[in-house]
């Protein structure tokens, strides 16, 4: 019988095949073939990077915040500049939405930052409701920085020289603008910045 003669046809829509609506990643694909997924978006290479969520110490790949604009900002429970918590929430739950993530990265390399990561979890938590993604205590300066404080301090030719020092990243990660510990998350300039790259594609 001819594959496409009336009486084919009649058959095929009776039956409900769909012999003739075959979907465009079929067409010639070997039986049982699922279609193929879009690629997912690159990861900038300063996100590839594996580190351990605070409050369990699961490891976490910051690849996850591809796409999106990316504080990054090494923070300590018993500094002057503690209070800065409170305005970096604030950024975190205001601009969200947008595509703006903070990520916080203890560090007592300063030495203001002695507890266990559980207490710096309660704290952050407890004093200033923090949500934002934090991270269990890391070496921002020096040779044993952390991979990802080396490569932003590479990109920018500055370390952290003291607590809540603070990089702005780009969407795709080819930009990253530096903030010393006295810029206040709500100033002026910085949430320009953040503005500024929220509106790139």
């Amino acid at each position: 019988m001819n594959a496409f003669s009336p009486t084919f046809l009649s058959a095929a829509l009776v039956t409900g095949a769909a012999f003739l609506a075959l979907p465009a990643w079929a067409a010639g694909a070997p039986a049982g073939a699922l279609p193929t997924a879009a690629p997912a978006p690159s990861c900038p290479a300063l996100l590839q990077q594996n580190v351990l969520r605070l409050q369990d110490e699961k490891p976490q790949s910051l690849c996850q915040y591809s796409g999106q604009v990316v504080i990054v900002v090494n923070t300590a429970s018993f500094c002057g500049f503690t209070p800065q918590y409170k305005g970096l929430e604030a950024l975190y739950a205001k601009y969200q939405g947008r595509g703006l993530v903070v990520l916080g990265f203890p560090s007592n390399d300063f030495a203001q930052e002695t507890g266990s990561n559980k207490d710096i979890a309660d704290f952050c938590e407890n004093t200033f409701g923090v949500k934002f993604p934090m991270f269990t205590k890391t070496h921002v300066t020096g040779a044993d920085a952390s991979p990802l404080f080396k490569q932003l301090a590479a990109q920018t030719g500055t370390t952290p020289r003291w607590n809540f020092y603070k990089y702005v990243i780009s969407r795709d990660g080819s930009q990253v603008a530096s903030f010393n510990s006295l810029t206040d998350p709500a100033s002026r300039k910085f949430v320009a910045e953040i503005e500024k790259q929220l509106g790139r594609p």
